[in-house]
């Protein structure tokens, strides 16, 4: 072998090793968990929080296609089924794909799942939710494979988008001693993942949370998610007990009614306690007011 053929096989290698160190998964480990016991009611409000139907399908059957700049995403199967859905994960694995991204085999999952949300969510909320989809009727039948543009399938990569991206820390600051708004921030920021829609995007795709919450782009191209931060025009002068009846009822104070994939969003939240609906509603009226225009 010539001594440049080598040197350079030498250098790809590196390279190689190099990318597997950076893109590498981070799972919990078993001793990370807390020591609790699975509460499925409360893991119903969870589940109501995350929309997790909405996507999943009122059986968690999955096969929702999502159409994306980057391809096709498809919603997968989270029934409790033993192949065709989740039934065969240990709560670790469960708690992995929920706030790490990373599936039982180790690989990462593409951020089209939340999971840079609900790295923000309290564990003990995510072993509770596992509980409540484990009372499900299992489905059988995995959904279909993503379909997706290159180079956004090569899966391994989504590890430097978490360098980038994948934050546990809250991103807005709110009074400690403010229980209400502090549980506000979490339902919004976490389970909730109103920023994925409602926050616009860099040319990575991150959130850009220095406009967080000010309105965006639909993500399947159609449309736009508006601005909820404080004095918008989409909100105008809408007060927390305006927020708070429109989760509920789907009514606007004009009296006009919520539309578009806003629906469901509603529709899940008028299943969460009353409290919830107006801690979302006080953390709305507290973010900082982000401009109109601009994506």
């Amino acid at each position: 072998m010539r001594p440049v053929m080598a040197w350079l096989l030498l250098a790809l290698l590196g390279l190689a090793t190099i990318f597997a160190w950076l893109t590498r998964p981070h799972s919990l480990r078993p001793e990370d968990l807390p020591a609790h016991t699975p509460n499925p009611a409360n893991g119903a409000i969870v589940f109501h929080a995350g929309g997790c139907a909405s996507c999943h399908g009122e059986r968690l059957e999955g096969g929702l296609e999502l159409k994306t700049a980057y391809g096709v995403f498809v919603v997968p199967n989270i029934s409790p089924h033993p192949t065709g859905g989740i039934g065969g994960w240990s709560t670790l694995d469960f708690v992995n794909a929920m706030v790490r991204g990373v599936a039982p085999d180790g690989s990462h999952y593409y951020p089209a799942f939340p999971w840079s949300s609900y790295a923000r969510m309290d564990l003990r909320d995510v072993v509770d939710l596992k509980a409540w989809i484990d009372t499900f009727e299992p489905v059988g039948g995995p959904a279909a494979a993503h379909e997706l543009k290159f180079p956004w399938n090569i899966r391994r990569g989504v590890g430097l988008w978490k360098r980038l991206y994948l934050d546990p820390g809250p991103v807005i600051g709110v009074d400690p001693a403010d229980a209400a708004l502090k549980r506000g921030r979490y339902l919004v920021e976490g389970p909730g993942h109103c920023g994925e829609c409602h926050t616009p995007r860099d040319r990575f795709g991150g959130t850009d949370t220095s406009r967080w919450l000010g309105g965006a782009p639909s993500p399947d191209g159609e449309g736009r998610v508006p601005n909820i931060t404080p004095g918008a025009a989409e909100l105008g002068s809408w007060s927390v007990r305006d927020i708070a009846y429109y989760l509920e009822s789907g009514f606007t104070p004009d009296f006009d009614t919520v539309g578009g994939s806003m629906v469901k969003v509603q529709e899940n939240m008028a299943r969460l306690p009353a409290a919830d609906r107006e801690a979302i509603a006080r953390y709305l009226h507290a973010v900082p007011a982000v401009a109109a225009g601009g994506d």
